[in-house]
């Protein structure tokens, strides 16, 4: 299926000699940038996708895709770019790391072809990845960045990326939408110039706001899905030729699941092993059973699963909202049958609404004091695929949220638009506070999904001095503007 590596598929003993090795890395501390050994390098690669090659990219580690350690670790070393282009790298989820070290920033700049940098920031432990800041990424320059817990216990460790995949460049699709790179002004290099509205053939028919929670005259049809995607992947494969993954007989598995889709959001499943959700990105929470769970566009899920011990294979399934198409891994014993899983369900999903995030509760949450600073977020939607943040896009200077650092800060997300959003915050987790106007105690993100209709409020406390986007993390509505910046002083 692929030239690349495949993902680890790690046990506690592998994750703990690898996150050995990237330590003494880390403290060698002695580099020249003529004789360095890239800790990691962003280069391309062909893929086979549905049987016909594709040029991709790749971001490895010393253990092949992406880079994984333990808690106390550092992210310390060059990241080379290999490629032809320039590179904007977030780390994202790294909350620890100096606003000068992540690139995603205003003024930031990029990494030019051939260069590297020197990177070199205690890592934020929990289940987070890197990607470009660009269109990039939708030609998949993502790769897991999972710093293992000192409390994890012990499990095996599954890593699952999740894609949405494409023949045409990003260019094309979001010309196609209707966009380019005046609206956004941020992150689509080479792309087209601002097409004419799009009629948005490719948006697939949802649900009235009333499964949203809104009712009555003024209700306008929402959906998901504004690109076609020819693929969805999960861990660079589709479910046509799935990644097994071998685990032993009775043993705990620990799922980590990072959605690197661009414009997709999935519903998770492990039909028969009863899974509980026991961290969202990155960030513990109180255990908590489903039978699908929801994971947006930036996200990240831990699930726990317990093995039977009479052993077998068991296919992790990632379904798109609102369609039937979905990908997966399977996970086996020694000597299980594989089953062949359909790339469709016999049924369609519909939209993710916040019934799920309604039930989350964080372990460790955040005192509880009042706000110094409030801001309403007004995201929109605009002809000519504009998508704005309080009225304006980035590139017409969309006012910055500015706060001190330590301050109480709460934000109240308001989406009259026909469809969800994903708003992340560079350099800060947050907790989830208020859904509908309903104050509870919720789980600790840095990316919430804002559906149509619903408000939803986030506390945190304003963290280092810089200036950190905050973002709609579906790649098409960034580039046509819906990003702004907390100024932190």
């Amino acid at each position: 299926m692929t030239s690349m590596p495949a993902f680890p598929s790690l046990t506690r003993r592998s994750l703990l000699a690898g996150g050995a090795a990237m330590g003494a890395l880390a403290l060698a501390g002695r580099w020249s940038s003529a004789r360095a050994e890239p800790l990691l390098t962003v280069d391309t690669a062909v893929l086979e996708v549905n049987g016909k090659p594709a040029k991709v990219f790749t971001v490895r580690g010393p253990s092949g895709d992406g880079l994984f350690a333990k808690a106390g670790e550092r992210l310390a070393g060059p990241l080379l770019n290999a490629t032809d282009l320039p590179l904007v790298m977030h780390w994202h989820g790294q909350v620890l790391a100096p606003p000068e070290e992540d690139r995603a920033r205003p003024g930031g700049g990029a990494l030019s072809a051939g260069a590297t940098d020197f990177v070199n920031f205690e890592l934020t432990p929990g289940t987070h990845w890197m990607h470009s800041h660009t269109l990039s990424e939708q030609q998949l320059l993502a790769a897991p960045l999972v710093t293992r817990e000192d409390d994890a216990g012990d499990v095996q460790d599954v890593v699952v990326m999740l894609h949405d995949f494409s023949f045409r460049t990003p260019q094309e699709i979001l010309a196609g939408l209707g966009g380019g790179t005046a609206p956004g002004g941020h992150g689509a290099h080479g792309a087209a110039t601002p097409a004419a509205p799009a009629a948005r053939g490719n948006a697939m028919a949802g649900m009235d706001h009333s499964a949203h929670g809104a009712s009555g005259a003024g209700a306008v049809m929402v959906h998901a899905n504004d690109v076609a995607y020819d693929a969805f992947l999960a861990n660079r494969r589709t479910l046509a030729d799935p990644e097994v993954v071998q685990v032993e007989k009775g043993a705990r598995v620990r799922l980590r699941l990072i959605n690197g889709g661009t414009a997709t959001a999935f519903f998770i499943s492990v039909p028969d092993l009863r899974p509980r959700c026991v961290a969202v990105d990155g960030s513990p929470c109180e255990p908590l059973g489903a039978e699908v769970f929801p994971l947006a566009q930036g996200q990240r899920i831990d699930l726990v699963v317990r093995i039977p011990a009479t052993g077998g294979a068991f296919p992790v399934l990632a379904q798109v909202e609102g369609s039937d198409r979905r990908t997966g891994v399977v996970l086996a014993t020694a000597g299980a049958a594989i089953p062949r899983v359909a790339e469709t369900a016999d049924t369609p999903q519909g939209l993710i609404d916040l019934g799920f995030e309604g039930r989350l509760a964080a372990s460790r949450p955040l005192d509880e004091k009042p706000a110094d600073r409030v801001f309403p977020v007004m995201l929109g939607e605009e002809s000519g695929y504009r998508w704005t943040i309080n009225g304006a896009t980035y590139a017409e200077g969309v006012a910055p949220f500015a706060a001190s650092s330590g301050e109480r800060v709460e934000m109240t997300f308001m989406n009259p638009t026909a469809m969800s959003h994903p708003m992340h915050l560079h350099g800060h987790h947050f907790q989830v506070v208020g859904i509908g106007g309903k104050r509870f105690p919720g789980p600790v993100r840095d990316t919430v999904l804002v559906p149509p209709q619903v408000p939803v409020t986030i506390a945190f406390d304003a963290g280092q001095k810089g200036e950190w986007y905050l973002h709609c993390h579906h790649l098409y509505h960034m580039a046509a503007g819906m990003m702004s910046v907390l100024k932190v002083a």
